[in-house]
């Protein structure tokens, strides 16, 4: 073969890599296009509902599933409590103490009230995170946490106190979760405006709504008596007042019942 049949066909070869490589680059850029279009189109569906959110994180985020087991409490985890009467509810997960001495709150309650009690009187009160304080049950709920992440409504990971007409708490129930390990390597969860967007387009999120506060914790994926699997999960704060959740990487609306998790397409 002579050297011009040879110099033709490397011309060829490099004009079909040209248009090859052409044609990817133009399928990534319309496809940027058309993500970077139907993220603006879904701020103005935001917009004109009047739906304003705080402000959202930049950096894409990894996370990973987590396993975790129910700690059984032992005889001797209730001799590690002083000033307190505990026993063990079947089937061992469940710690009920009574204070010797009632706990006086103040009037106005604030969560740093608890803090010192919970290090000092309360097995592994360090790794609980307050959640709420609700009158009408005369109870102050705590969650634990994971790395300071929230195990969200977590029936097998809280503490409740429960408080008397004195403003005093009196006694509290406590489950732990414990084990806790890293179940998978971890990859990109779903950013938090992709969430917004489920939560508008099942209209779980009303016109007119301000999203308040945004945070990432776990949720329970699959609860067994044993052991439970944690996903990463999205809580949205409507207003100061509701919050909603978002599997962080399936990305389906989360509703929690009194035992388990349940999912929303």
């Amino acid at each position: 073969m002579d050297w011009s049949k040879i110099k033709t066909i490397f011309i060829i070869t490099f004009l079909i890599l040209d248009v090859y490589l052409l044609f990817q680059f133009m399928k990534i850029r319309d496809a940027n296009k058309y993500e970077v279009a139907t993220e603006a189109s879904f701020e103005d569906k935001l917009k004109a509902d009047e739906i304003s959110y705080v402000e959202l994180p930049k950096a894409p985020i990894k996370d990973q599933y987590l396993s975790a087991m129910p700690r059984t409490f032992t005889k001797g985890d209730m001799a590690k409590l002083k000033g307190q009467t505990a026993s063990i509810k079947e089937p061992g997960t469940t710690l009920l103490v009574t204070l010797d001495k009632p706990l006086q709150l103040n009037t106005k309650f604030e969560p740093a009230e608890l803090s010192t009690f919970l290090k000092e009187n309360v097995l592994f009160g360090e790794h609980y995170q307050f959640w709420e304080k609700n009158d009408k049950k005369n109870t102050i709920t705590y969650y634990q946490q994971y790395n300071n992440f929230p195990l969200f409504k977590n029936i097998k990971g809280m503490i409740t106190f429960t408080v008397n007409a004195d403003n005093q708490i009196i006694s509290y129930q406590q489950t732990y979760l414990e084990d806790i390990e890293k179940l998978t390597a971890k990859e990109d969860i779903l950013p938090p405006l992709k969430a917004i967007e489920t939560l508008h387009q099942k209209g779980v999120l009303k016109p007119k709504s301000k999203i308040t506060k945004i945070e990432l914790g776990y949720s329970t994926l699959i609860g067994l008596a044993a052991s439970q699997v944690l996903a990463p999960t999205w809580r949205f704060v409507v207003d100061d007042k509701e919050s909603l959740f978002v599997n962080a990487f399936e990305g389906q609306i989360i509703q929690f019942n009194s035992d388990e998790n349940s999912k929303v397409e």
